[in-house]
């Protein structure tokens, strides 16, 4: 039996490798005990049946962290698991903490999911078993079509029924369009690739507008430090979206749907026929630290649109393309876009929204310590005239860094072609602040909302802008129209 002095030093010992990784974690309100300390030393106690515990600390930086376990008491000697989630500026971290009690001599061992070790215990004593597409038959030769090994797989480690790891070793695979589809007896389950996945140029292979998708899954990690390589330049020349409205769009190359709890942490995505990562229908998304790039040029290459999802955050990471670096859809709500460097490409944008009949609001969007480098927007909100009536509301944009931007702060209500009606996407409480840097138009604010629903609540503090653009001495200035506008703090322009 686990005790709870047991227990408190197994807590010792996991806030010792938390603060090894983020710093102190100081004492903080507890809304289910007064203190962690507490419930774990306590004598009366003689077990924990999934008892959720919550820390809300402030960390560096005013960085918010937000830890939430269980312990599971189960009689010797079956492994005690103290599964953790970290979230470090809305970025979910899973530690993947499994700590082992009730061995042989009684001593207490522990793993944890940042370190090189491949054997961590679950909560039935299983180790995590891996499942390598070479064993399946997948080759590394850049000429073997692997969909159907990694395929193979897939199945063998979702339905495996313990803790799995797909991996996709070093060297270059190549594969035609894949469906990684759930749900799994395995949960989690991870896929990580180390080397390079490359994606078959020919379009009639393509018969969904994806290429890799996982779909219908729960509690997925997407790792590994490899590269998903879509070849989009064999193909771009084929997207005539820009001329043809009934165009048939390329394949994205990664797409979640129906995925929820999932973290995609530590991979690359290179040359994407079309969207480099569509998240749809999903909810509890954290994408960390990875790196999306297509030429400027290139049609099409969103970095991550989202939409029809709850609670997707995309923090840390490097996202250059041929149009939006963050396209956030109609149907999103509670998304953080934090600490993602933008450029070259179309900014960070909430829409288009209005292009479709009866499309679902989008609220709840905060965009925080992002930088934009040489892009055609900064921070935008666009929608589409003669749309469907919804609601766009409560947008934050803050701490944001604008490097050489054509049009730094935008709200578009007559985007794209469409000719007739105003839109009748409403926008309201929408906040920009401390927007500095500079802007290579002179008009670096413009509001252009609709006649038939004026954006309201508007909000702008400390924005100070500096024109570089190539005519000299030309002023700085906003454009307003049909906005409800109030201002605090340096204006620049005025």
């Amino acid at each position: 039996m686990v005790t709870p002095n047991k227990l408190a030093e197994i807590g010792i010992e996991a806030f010792q490798l938390l603060e090894e990784s983020i710093g102190p974690v100081p004492k903080a309100k507890m809304p289910l005990h007064s203190t962690f300390q507490q419930q774990l030393s306590s004598a009366q106690a003689s077990c924990y049946t999934r008892e959720t515990i919550e820390f809300y600390t402030a960390a560096q930086k005013n960085k918010r962290v937000i830890i939430v376990g269980y312990f599971v008491n189960k009689p010797a000697p079956v492994a005690t698991p103290v599964p953790f989630t970290m979230t470090i500026a809305g970025s979910i971290l899973f530690l993947g903490l499994a700590l082992l009690s009730c061995v042989a001599d009684g001593a207490l061992r522990h793993h944890i999911g940042l370190s090189d070790r491949r054997s961590l215990i679950d909560g039935s004593g299983a180790a995590v078993t891996v499942f390598d597409v070479t064993k399946h038959g997948a080759k590394a030769d850049d000429k073997t079509d692997n969909a159907q090994a990694f395929i193979q797989t897939w199945r063998a480690a979702c339905d495996s029924g313990v803790p799995a790891k797909v991996v996709i070793p070093g060297g270059t695979f190549l594969t035609s369009p894949v469906v990684f589809q759930g749900p799994c007896k395995s949960k989690p389950i991870v896929f990580e690739v180390q080397g390079n996945v490359k994606a078959t140029t020919d379009l009639s292979e393509y018969s969904s507008e994806q290429w890799i998708l996982f779909e219908i899954i729960d509690g997925l990690t997407l790792n590994g430090g490899g590269t998903f390589d879509g070849q989009g330049s064999a193909v771009w020349k084929y997207n005539d979206c820009h001329e043809n409205k009934q165009c048939q769009a390329l394949p994205s190359s990664i797409k979640l749907s129906k995925v929820n709890n999932a973290f995609v942490h530590e991979i690359s995505s290179v040359d994407s026929k079309y969207f480099h990562m569509h998240v749809t229908s999903c909810h509890g998304i954290s994408i960390h630290n990875i790196n999306l790039t297509a030429p400027a040029n290139s049609p099409n290459t969103d970095g991550i649109h989202i939409s029809h999802s709850d609670g997707v955050q995309v923090t840390s990471s490097k996202i250059g393309t041929g149009d939006d670096c963050v396209s956030i859809g109609q149907g999103s709500t509670n998304i953080l876009i934090s600490q993602v460097f933008c450029g070259p490409g179309h900014g960070l944008s909430v829409g288009s929204l209005g292009k479709y009949k009866n499309e679902e609001d989008v609220s709840g969007i905060v965009v925080t310590n992002c930088t934009l480098f040489n892009t055609t927007n900064g921070v935008r909100i666009k929608s589409y005239a003669a749309s469907d009536p919804s609601q766009a509301l409560n947008i934050t944009f803050k701490d944001i860094t604008m490097d050489s931007v054509k049009n730094p702060i935008i709200i578009d209500q007559k985007y794209g072609s469409r000719n007739g009606a105003p839109s009748r996407v409403k926008i309201s409480n929408v906040h920009y602040q401390n927007i500095k840097g500079t802007s290579t138009s002179n008009v670096a604010v413009s509001f252009l909302c609709s006649s038939l629903v004026p954006c309201q609540g508007v909000e702008l503090v400390d924005i100070d802008l500096a024109y570089i653009g190539q005519k000299a001495n030309m002023p700085l200035s906003a454009s307003c129209l049909n906005a409800n506008v109030k201002s605090g703090g340096k204006q620049n322009p005025g």
